[in-house]
This record gives structure tokens, C-alpha cells and sequence, in this order.
């Protein structure tokens, strides 16, 4: 691979790892429940300022792996009444990344595919529809839990998350949830971040998060306590070998993921056999 992973990579047997597979638990929180319902707190406080944030802090490269992911599934958003689900979408930005591409790879006979988007921060939900209205979007948006899906088993032909799956307070419940939702040969797209670990860029990176990214993320946002949390959450976020071999657990196959920004961003994507 090379360090701008540009290239999949399958998951090799040795670098499995038996760390077991836990949830975010930002600081204070006691237990499960608890962790989630900060992490849904601070997300609603932030969204006012969240997509801004967003491309001032990553100098808009957000964009980037969004748009890149979407193209990534291409395939699946060509498909005539594919349907599409994006977990933990915030503001929808991946969302409409996804219909985008979808209205690129429009089928020659049937419908568009149908994009979904869900989020159990009522507030980021509240800006994603207005974003979706102000630009006459046809993607629909839904309060939801990761860890507990209103919908039936085999809904939906691609799950994707960008940088939300790191904040579920299980893991691995909310992979099984993708499981379960997802039809047979259905794809999981997980956009996260990464800590990097060769080159300049680790500290560089940890640098930025630990010292810049807090302070200006909480003065523009209001929100020291968000911005704090997130270098936190992804030092704790397990390493994209990690994160696969535990894809590979719940019954996922075809693992693989890319490393993109030196390192510091990683796709997982994989398939429902």
C-alpha cells in the first residue's frame, strides 16, 4: 500500500489483534447508556456550527473523502432501485455525496437507487433536512439508533458511516445491526479516522488533534467538551487491522480498507456473504 493508501488492502491473518471490541465511552459516562446519551448531547450542542468546523478544520478535505467514498460504490448505486442506507449521517453531507453519485450512475431502466439518512441527534438531523430542502435533495432523514435500527432484516443494498461509527457506545452491536439490515451481498462502507503510525505524520497529526483542533473547534462551536472528545475518541478508536478482523467476526467478508491523508483517514468497506 502506499502511504497515501490509495490501494484496498485485504486483512492479513497477522494482524488480527484480541483487543476486545468495546464502544466509545466519553469521559464520565458510567456505562453504555450513558455514553450514548453524551455522545447524542454534545453532537446536538455542536450542530449549529458542525458542517463549518468540519471543512475549516480538515481545510475542506472532508469533501474530498466523502465524494470519494460514494464513488467508491458506484456499482451499487447504479443499480435500478438499489436502496441506501447512512448511518450516523450528522448534517447529511455523506448522504447527499451518495444520491449524487447515484444520480451520476443513474440505470438505463428503473428507478434511482433511494437514499436514507439517520442520525439519533435530533439537531443534526433538524440541519440535514433543511439542507436537503434548500437544494431540493430527494434523500430522506430519519431519528434513529445505530445499535437499534427500525428496519427489517435485509432492507438495504449498501450501510455507510462517515465518522460516526467511532462514536457507538458497542461496536460490535452496531456492525451486527449493519448485518442484519443489510441484504445478501450487500456492502458496509466505515469512513473513520485513523491514527497514523509511519512518517512525519503521526506526530504532526497528533499534534493537531491534541492541541489545535480542541481550541479552535471549541471557541468557533461553543463546545470545548466536544472537540476535546474527539482526538480522545480516536486514540481509543481501534486500528483499521483492528477494526477489519472485527468486521470479519460478526460475519463480514471481503474485508478490506484503505488508508488516505498519510494514514490519518481509513475507509473499511466489506461485503454480507
Amino acid at each position: 500500500m502506499t502511504r497515501q493508501g490509495t490501494e484496498s488492502r485485504p486483512v492479513a491473518a497477522e494482524e488480527s489483534s484480541s483487543k476486545p471490541l468495546t464502544g466509545t465511552r466519553p469521559e464520565g459516562a458510567r456505562d453504555q447508556a450513558e455514553a450514548g446519551v453524551r455522545v447524542r448531547e454534545m453532537f446536538g450542542r455542536i450542530a449549529p456550527r458542525y458542517d463549518f468546523l468540519n471543512h475549516l478544520l480538515s481545510l475542506s478535505l472532508d469533501r474530498t473523502w466523502r465524494r470519494r467514498t460514494a464513488k467508491r460504490f458506484a456499482a451499487i448505486l447504479s443499480r435500478p432501485n438499489a436502496r441506501v442506507l447512512d448511518l450516523c449521517c450528522g448534517t447529511g453531507d455523506l448522504t447527499f455525496a451518495l444520491e449524487r453519485q447515484a444520480n451520476d450512475s443513474k440505470p438505463a431502466h428503473g428507478n434511482v437507487a433511494k437514499v436514507w439518512g439517520s442520525d439519533f441527534a435530533l439537531p443534526m438531523l433538524t440541519r440535514a433536512r433543511e439542507k436537503a430542502a434548500s437544494s431540493r435533495r430527494r434523500a430522506l432523514f430519519l431519528a434513529s439508533d445505530a445499535l437499534s435500527l427500525p428496519f427489517a432484516p435485509e432492507s438495504f443494498d449498501l450501510v455507510t458511516a462517515a465518522f460516526g461509527f467511532r462514536n457507538l457506545a458497542n461496536y460490535e452491536q452496531g456492525l451486527t445491526e449493519i448485518m442484519r439490515v443489510l441484504r445478501k451481498e450487500g456492502r458496509i462502507g466505515i469512513l473513520e479516522f485513523s491514527d497514523p503510525q509511519h512518517g512525519f505524520g503521526p506526530a504532526a497529526f497528533r499534534f493537531y488533534f491534541r492541541h489545535i483542533l480542541p481550541r479552535v473547534g471549541g471557541a468557533i462551536s461553543g463546545s470545548r467538551e466536544a472537540y476535546a472528545y474527539l482526538p480522545g475518541s480516536v486514540a481509543k478508536f481501534p486500528s483499521p487491522p483492528q477494526l477489519s478482523r472485527w468486521m470479519e467476526g460478526v460475519g463480514f467478508a471481503d474485508v478490506r480498507y484503505e488508508l488516505w491523508n498519510f494514514g490519518s483517514v481509513a475507509l473499511h468497506t466489506a461485503e454480507k456473504s
